[in-house]
């Protein structure tokens, strides 16, 4: 690249942008199998609402019609499980509630 020519902020940011795609309550999505092809684990504003102080973004698409979609959790489960296993993104999963907690399976 010449010396004149700006550099572009794209050539030499480290920050990861936002995760796109339509909010989805998880609620919503329990029991049906999704595709998880992304996710973000980050401090949550909200303390004392779970033991972890953090908060999970989860980009999934449907096996029906691969729109990019978004889901936002405070489960500590899910936050492990994703902590643990992210490095094997893209997989198939199905969310499932147990009692009070939400578990990938």
């Amino acid at each position: 690249m010449d010396s004149d020519t700006p550099k572009r902020f794209s050539d030499f940011a480290e920050e990861e942008g936002p995760l796109e795609g339509d909010k989805t309550k998880l609620d919503s999505i329990l029991n049906y199998e999704i595709m998880i092809i992304g996710y973000r684990i980050q401090g949550s504003k909200y303390k004392g609402k779970n033991n972890s102080g953090k908060y999970l973004t989860v980009q999934f698409c449907s096996s029906d019609d691969q729109e990019k979609r978004i889901f936002f959790t405070g489960s500590d489960v899910l936050i492990e499980q994703m902590e643990k296993y992210g490095h094997q993104i893209p997989f198939l999963t199905t969310i499932k509630k147990v009692d009070k907690y939400y578990t990938f399976s």
